[in-house]
């Protein structure tokens, strides 16, 4: 949220994917850290617990060095001089008028930035579409399978006959870093709704091979190498689109006022899926054997076919404009005056 309240709007998904870059970075080095003969063993491991202090002690240092947001200085704390010192700071530049005329249109047309409560995400209609879609999204990204590879690579890989497991999840890992920043440089070019398409219908047909190779591994031992490669992909198509893009996507649908409660709630989405998945995997397996791939396999197809009818293209996008694609998508038809009163919730260009 912090993130999208301050970056310019050409930029928004970008700086937004970054932050997803530096997470599967973080995962990378843990994987590499994490290898026996260099801190993930009995005589070590104490260590390699103890770097992620450091991190969050660094981390929490650094904050000091942040600007406040712009548009909680002015929107919440009327606080119109910090504002523009904020802005200045950020920008590299004096000239931030532009930017604090569409910040005074955003408060003006959130209601000087009232909090919307989670029941009221609910209750009042404007909200309930772009909250449904946000929700989708998160839901898209965890019961996809996603974590299943992440949690269980080491065993997937096993099942497919690969004999050095630990270092072909380093290689998911890999793969994951690439493909992230790849999609930092693509989020602005090809748009939000279009990565998401690509990445989920890549990894509905990865899912499906995936199954197939460990379906037929005990007839054609070099099906194992079928498989690893699926994953691989699956994996890339995910850090393309689904990965990175429903976390700073859900801010662009929503002014100052009900923002925080819809990331909110669509984070508790997230997290919980993630824990049903994590939970649930192994004794889906189980029961499911080889064919358990085929069970994400349709789960991510009903949410591809989500995205093409539900989810509005936000890139470069004003949240009025992004309010005008929410109600074509409910109606079929264009932003009417009574859509854009509903929707004035809805605030600046560069709010993401």
């Amino acid at each position: 949220m912090y993130i999208g309240e301050i970056a310019p709007t050409t930029l928004r998904g970008a700086l937004g994917t970054i932050h997803q870059l530096a997470i599967v970075m973080g995962i990378l080095i843990s994987q590499i850290v994490g290898l026996e003969f260099i801190l993930g063993n009995p005589d070590r491991w104490h260590i390699m617990l103890g770097l992620s202090a450091g991190r969050a002690i660094l981390q929490s240092l650094l904050l000091f060095f942040c600007p406040e947001s712009p548009r909680y200085l002015y929107i919440k704390l009327e606080k119109e001089v910090k504002a523009k010192k904020s802005l200045k700071r950020l920008r590299g530049c004096d000239d931030v008028n532009k930017d604090m005329i569409e910040i005074r249109k955003e408060k003006e047309e959130a209601s000087s930035g009232q909090k919307v409560s989670m029941i009221q995400l609910f209750t009042t209609s404007s909200y309930r579409q772009p909250l449904l879609v946000a929700l989708m999204l998160h839901m898209a990204q965890q019961l996809s399978g996603i974590n299943a590879i992440f949690y269980y690579s080491t065993g997937i890989f096993q099942s497919a006959g690969i004999r050095q497991p630990v270092y072909a999840t380093i290689g998911v890992g890999a793969v994951n870093t690439v493909f992230t920043a790849l999609s930092v440089v693509l989020v602005e070019k090809a748009g939000r709704r279009s990565l998401l398409l690509i990445g989920m219908s890549g990894m509905f047909f990865c899912a499906i091979v995936m199954s197939v190779g460990l379906i037929l591994l005990n007839k054609l031992a070099w099906m194992s190498y079928v498989s690893m490669t699926a994953i691989f992909l699956f994996v890339s198509f995910f850090e393309i689109g689904p990965g990175p893009i429903p976390w700073f996507m859900v801010a662009e649908f929503f002014g100052q006022g009900p923002r925080p409660a819809a990331l909110a709630l669509a984070s508790f989405s997230n997290w919980f899926c993630n824990f049903i998945t994590g939970l649930c995997f192994p004794y889906i397996e189980g029961f499911c054997g080889p064919y358990v791939f085929f069970l994400f396999a349709g789960v991510i197809l009903v949410f591809t076919l989500f995205i093409f009818f539900k989810v509005p293209e936000t890139k470069g996008k004003s949240l009025e404009e992004i309010a005008a694609e929410f109600q074509k998508k409910k109606s079929g038809s264009s932003q009417g005056p009574k859509g854009a009163v509903e929707m004035e919730f809805l605030g600046s260009p560069e709010t993401a």
